[in-house]
Protein backbone atom coordinates (compact mmCIF):
# COMPACT_ATOMS: atom_id res chain seq x y z
CA UNK A 1 0.00 0.00 0.00
CA UNK A 2 0.82 3.32 -0.56
CA UNK A 3 1.58 6.33 1.37
CA UNK A 4 -1.68 8.01 -0.40
CA UNK A 5 -3.61 4.79 -0.07
CA UNK A 6 -2.82 5.00 4.03
CA UNK A 7 -3.94 8.78 3.89
CA UNK A 8 -7.08 8.04 1.73
CA UNK A 9 -7.88 5.07 3.93
CA UNK A 10 -7.94 6.90 7.17
CA UNK A 11 -9.74 9.77 5.95
CA UNK A 12 -12.53 6.83 4.51
CA UNK A 13 -12.35 5.18 7.28
CA UNK A 14 -11.74 7.73 10.28
CA UNK A 15 -12.59 11.08 9.01
CA UNK A 16 -15.44 10.52 7.58
CA UNK A 17 -17.20 8.72 10.05
CA UNK A 18 -16.00 11.45 12.52
CA UNK A 19 -18.58 13.91 10.88
CA UNK A 20 -21.25 12.49 12.84
CA UNK A 21 -19.95 11.91 15.64
CA UNK A 22 -18.90 14.47 18.88
CA UNK A 23 -21.29 16.42 17.91
CA UNK A 24 -22.11 19.95 20.06
CA UNK A 25 -24.99 19.93 22.20
CA UNK A 26 -28.25 20.69 20.49
CA UNK A 27 -26.79 19.29 17.55
CA UNK A 28 -27.86 15.46 16.67
CA UNK A 29 -27.02 12.49 13.98
CA UNK A 30 -29.78 9.88 13.19
CA UNK A 31 -29.18 7.59 10.68
CA UNK A 32 -31.50 7.10 7.24
CA UNK A 33 -30.37 3.66 5.60
CA UNK A 34 -26.94 3.96 4.01
CA UNK A 35 -26.57 7.72 5.01
CA UNK A 36 -26.82 9.53 8.80
CA UNK A 37 -28.04 13.06 8.41
CA UNK A 38 -26.75 15.55 11.61
CA UNK A 39 -29.53 18.30 12.22
CA UNK A 40 -29.42 21.08 14.58
CA UNK A 41 -26.76 23.09 12.96
CA UNK A 42 -26.88 26.24 10.60
CA UNK A 43 -27.90 23.69 8.10
CA UNK A 44 -28.07 20.23 7.59
CA UNK A 45 -25.38 18.25 7.07
CA UNK A 46 -25.32 14.34 4.99
CA UNK A 47 -22.50 12.18 5.42
CA UNK A 48 -22.33 8.93 3.55
CA UNK A 49 -19.76 6.30 2.90
CA UNK A 50 -17.79 5.98 0.37
CA UNK A 51 -19.68 3.39 -1.78
CA UNK A 52 -23.27 4.01 -0.38
CA UNK A 53 -24.14 0.24 -1.87
CA UNK A 54 -27.69 1.02 -2.96
CA UNK A 55 -29.69 0.82 -6.54
CA UNK A 56 -30.83 3.65 -8.25
CA UNK A 57 -34.26 3.61 -7.61
CA UNK A 58 -33.18 3.41 -3.89
CA UNK A 59 -30.47 5.88 -4.19
CA UNK A 60 -32.87 8.55 -5.97
CA UNK A 61 -35.88 7.94 -2.85
CA UNK A 62 -33.29 8.32 -0.02
CA UNK A 63 -31.83 11.75 -1.73
CA UNK A 64 -35.67 12.82 -2.04
CA UNK A 65 -36.12 11.26 1.98
CA UNK A 66 -33.44 14.12 2.73
CA UNK A 67 -34.76 16.83 0.41
CA UNK A 68 -38.26 16.59 1.78
CA UNK A 69 -37.02 16.13 5.67
CA UNK A 70 -34.91 19.45 5.72
CA UNK A 71 -37.89 21.05 3.28
CA UNK A 72 -40.16 20.46 6.12
CA UNK A 73 -37.91 22.04 8.81
CA UNK A 74 -37.73 25.29 6.39
CA UNK A 75 -33.93 24.18 6.29
CA UNK A 76 -30.76 24.17 4.23
CA UNK A 77 -29.08 20.93 3.79
CA UNK A 78 -25.82 19.85 2.68
CA UNK A 79 -24.77 16.45 0.85
CA UNK A 80 -21.26 15.90 0.70
CA UNK A 81 -19.69 14.40 -1.76
CA UNK A 82 -16.27 13.08 -2.43
CA UNK A 83 -14.52 12.68 -5.81
CA UNK A 84 -14.09 9.05 -5.08
CA UNK A 85 -18.00 8.72 -4.21
CA UNK A 86 -19.60 5.57 -5.49
CA UNK A 87 -21.73 5.45 -7.55
CA UNK A 88 -20.19 7.47 -10.30
CA UNK A 89 -23.10 8.95 -10.78
CA UNK A 90 -24.30 10.27 -7.24
CA UNK A 91 -24.24 13.56 -8.44
CA UNK A 92 -26.27 14.07 -11.34
CA UNK A 93 -29.07 11.96 -9.18
CA UNK A 94 -28.65 15.05 -6.18
CA UNK A 95 -28.44 17.69 -8.89
CA UNK A 96 -31.85 16.00 -10.78
CA UNK A 97 -33.39 15.79 -6.73
CA UNK A 98 -32.69 20.42 -6.80
CA UNK A 99 -29.40 20.18 -5.17
CA UNK A 100 -26.50 22.70 -6.09
CA UNK A 101 -22.73 22.73 -6.28
CA UNK A 102 -20.90 24.95 -4.17
CA UNK A 103 -16.98 25.38 -4.60
CA UNK A 104 -15.17 21.95 -5.08
CA UNK A 105 -11.83 21.54 -2.66
CA UNK A 106 -8.96 19.11 -1.90
CA UNK A 107 -9.42 16.66 0.65
CA UNK A 108 -5.92 17.07 2.10
CA UNK A 109 -4.15 14.73 4.68
CA UNK A 110 -0.47 15.33 6.12
CA UNK A 111 1.33 13.68 9.10
CA UNK A 112 1.01 16.18 11.79
CA UNK A 113 4.78 15.57 13.52
CA UNK A 114 6.07 16.65 9.68
CA UNK A 115 3.29 19.70 9.44
CA UNK A 116 5.10 20.61 13.04
CA UNK A 117 8.51 20.36 12.04
CA UNK A 118 7.60 23.94 9.69
CA UNK A 119 7.98 26.53 11.84
CA UNK A 120 7.40 30.09 10.01
CA UNK A 121 8.30 33.15 11.56
CA UNK A 122 5.54 35.60 11.94
CA UNK A 123 6.56 39.29 10.06
CA UNK A 124 6.86 41.93 12.96
CA UNK A 125 3.77 43.68 14.75
CA UNK A 126 1.77 40.06 13.96
CA UNK A 127 0.89 38.12 17.39
CA UNK A 128 -0.62 34.73 17.44
CA UNK A 129 -2.99 33.26 19.97
CA UNK A 130 -5.07 30.73 21.44
CA UNK A 131 -8.71 31.87 22.41
CA UNK A 132 -12.39 31.05 23.89
CA UNK A 133 -13.56 34.96 23.91
CA UNK A 134 -17.11 35.40 22.92
CA UNK A 135 -16.09 38.53 21.39
CA UNK A 136 -13.05 37.12 19.51
CA UNK A 137 -15.15 34.55 17.56
CA UNK A 138 -17.32 37.44 16.49
CA UNK A 139 -14.28 39.36 15.33
CA UNK A 140 -13.44 36.16 13.19
CA UNK A 141 -16.90 35.80 11.75
CA UNK A 142 -16.16 39.26 10.85
CA UNK A 143 -12.74 38.80 9.57
CA UNK A 144 -14.17 35.49 7.52
CA UNK A 145 -17.10 37.64 6.30
CA UNK A 146 -15.00 39.84 4.59
CA UNK A 147 -12.40 37.29 3.25
CA UNK A 148 -15.16 34.93 1.21
CA UNK A 149 -17.68 38.10 0.94
CA UNK A 150 -20.64 36.37 2.16
CA UNK A 151 -22.50 36.93 5.73
CA UNK A 152 -20.73 33.91 7.90
CA UNK A 153 -21.98 35.56 11.24
CA UNK A 154 -23.66 32.73 12.46
CA UNK A 155 -19.51 31.07 12.28
CA UNK A 156 -19.40 33.42 15.56
CA UNK A 157 -22.63 31.06 17.54
CA UNK A 158 -21.10 27.57 15.93
CA UNK A 159 -17.66 28.51 17.40
CA UNK A 160 -18.79 29.58 20.68
CA UNK A 161 -21.04 26.70 21.75
CA UNK A 162 -18.15 24.35 20.51
CA UNK A 163 -15.61 26.14 22.80
CA UNK A 164 -18.12 26.76 25.83
CA UNK A 165 -19.49 23.09 25.16
CA UNK A 166 -16.30 21.16 24.62
CA UNK A 167 -13.45 22.77 25.20
CA UNK A 168 -11.27 19.83 24.70
CA UNK A 169 -12.37 19.12 21.18
CA UNK A 170 -11.63 22.33 19.67
CA UNK A 171 -8.45 24.70 19.45
CA UNK A 172 -9.25 28.23 18.02
CA UNK A 173 -6.16 30.17 16.93
CA UNK A 174 -5.94 33.67 15.16
CA UNK A 175 -3.36 36.11 13.97
CA UNK A 176 -3.42 40.44 14.83
CA UNK A 177 -1.97 42.87 14.13
CA UNK A 178 -2.97 46.07 15.15
CA UNK A 179 -5.72 44.85 17.50
CA UNK A 180 -7.21 43.50 14.02
CA UNK A 181 -7.99 39.92 13.42
CA UNK A 182 -6.25 39.44 9.96
CA UNK A 183 -6.10 35.55 10.23
CA UNK A 184 -7.61 32.70 11.84
CA UNK A 185 -8.02 28.96 11.95
CA UNK A 186 -9.14 26.18 14.33
CA UNK A 187 -7.82 22.29 15.02
CA UNK A 188 -10.95 19.97 15.76
CA UNK A 189 -9.82 16.78 17.54
CA UNK A 190 -11.75 14.08 16.60
CA UNK A 191 -11.72 11.34 19.52
CA UNK A 192 -12.11 7.71 18.98
CA UNK A 193 -9.80 8.22 15.88
CA UNK A 194 -5.80 9.27 14.86
CA UNK A 195 -7.08 12.45 12.64
CA UNK A 196 -7.93 16.16 13.48
CA UNK A 197 -8.90 19.03 10.92
CA UNK A 198 -7.78 22.04 10.29
CA UNK A 199 -10.90 24.32 9.79
CA UNK A 200 -11.58 28.03 8.50
CA UNK A 201 -8.34 28.78 7.92
CA UNK A 202 -8.18 32.42 6.37
CA UNK A 203 -6.50 35.09 6.13
CA UNK A 204 -6.96 39.08 4.90
CA UNK A 205 -5.91 39.53 1.25
CA UNK A 206 -3.93 42.30 1.93
CA UNK A 207 -2.11 40.07 4.78
CA UNK A 208 -1.32 37.63 2.39
CA UNK A 209 2.26 36.40 1.34
CA UNK A 210 3.65 37.21 5.09
CA UNK A 211 3.46 33.42 6.31
CA UNK A 212 1.14 34.03 8.74
CA UNK A 213 -0.98 31.37 7.21
CA UNK A 214 1.65 29.21 7.05
CA UNK A 215 2.63 30.07 10.66
CA UNK A 216 -1.19 29.24 12.34
CA UNK A 217 -1.17 26.01 10.24
CA UNK A 218 2.29 25.07 11.95
CA UNK A 219 1.03 26.31 15.47
CA UNK A 220 -2.07 23.53 15.17
CA UNK A 221 0.28 20.81 13.92
CA UNK A 222 1.77 21.35 17.25
CA UNK A 223 -1.07 21.74 19.34
CA UNK A 224 -2.31 17.69 17.58
CA UNK A 225 1.24 16.40 18.12
CA UNK A 226 0.98 17.25 22.14
CA UNK A 227 -2.30 15.41 21.70
CA UNK A 228 -1.10 12.32 20.09
CA UNK A 229 -2.68 12.51 16.83
CA UNK A 230 -1.21 11.42 13.61
CA UNK A 231 -3.11 12.91 10.96
CA UNK A 232 -4.23 16.33 9.91
CA UNK A 233 -6.90 16.97 7.49
CA UNK A 234 -7.99 19.87 5.48
CA UNK A 235 -10.48 20.39 3.03
CA UNK A 236 -8.70 23.29 1.15
CA UNK A 237 -9.25 25.96 -1.57
CA UNK A 238 -7.27 26.83 -4.56
CA UNK A 239 -5.62 29.43 -2.78
CA UNK A 240 -4.74 27.43 0.51
CA UNK A 241 -3.84 24.08 -1.57
CA UNK A 242 -0.25 24.80 -2.80
CA UNK A 243 0.72 26.38 0.57
CA UNK A 244 -0.29 23.14 2.12
CA UNK A 245 1.38 20.85 0.00
CA UNK A 246 4.85 22.80 0.37
CA UNK A 247 4.08 21.89 3.93
CA UNK A 248 3.84 18.03 3.30
CA UNK A 249 0.45 17.43 2.87
CA UNK A 250 -0.96 15.14 0.04
CA UNK A 251 -3.87 15.50 -1.94
CA UNK A 252 -6.25 12.33 -1.53
CA UNK A 253 -9.65 13.12 -3.38
CA UNK A 254 -11.71 16.51 -3.91
CA UNK A 255 -15.11 17.12 -1.99
CA UNK A 256 -17.68 19.06 -3.07
CA UNK A 257 -20.86 20.02 -1.33
CA UNK A 258 -24.02 19.50 -3.21
CA UNK A 259 -26.71 22.29 -0.91
CA UNK A 260 -30.04 22.31 -1.09
CA UNK A 261 -31.95 25.75 0.40
CA UNK A 262 -35.93 25.37 0.71
CA UNK A 263 -37.50 28.62 -0.79
CA UNK A 264 -37.90 31.48 1.72
CA UNK A 265 -41.48 31.51 3.83
CA UNK A 266 -44.03 33.99 2.18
Amino acid sequence: MTELDTLLSAYDDQMRRAETTNLPIGVFAERDGSIVRVVGQYRGFISAKRDVGIGSEELDALIARQRDYFAARGEAVEWKTRGNDLPVDIVKRLQAAGFVAEEQETVLIGIAEVIARHDTPLPPGVTLRQTTSEDDMRRVAAMESKVWGTDLAWMAEHLVRQTQNAPDQIAVVIAEEADEVVSAGWLVYEAGTECAGLRGGSTLAECRRKGIYRAIVSHRAHLACNRGVRYLQVDASENSRPILERLGFLAVTTTTPYVLTPPASP
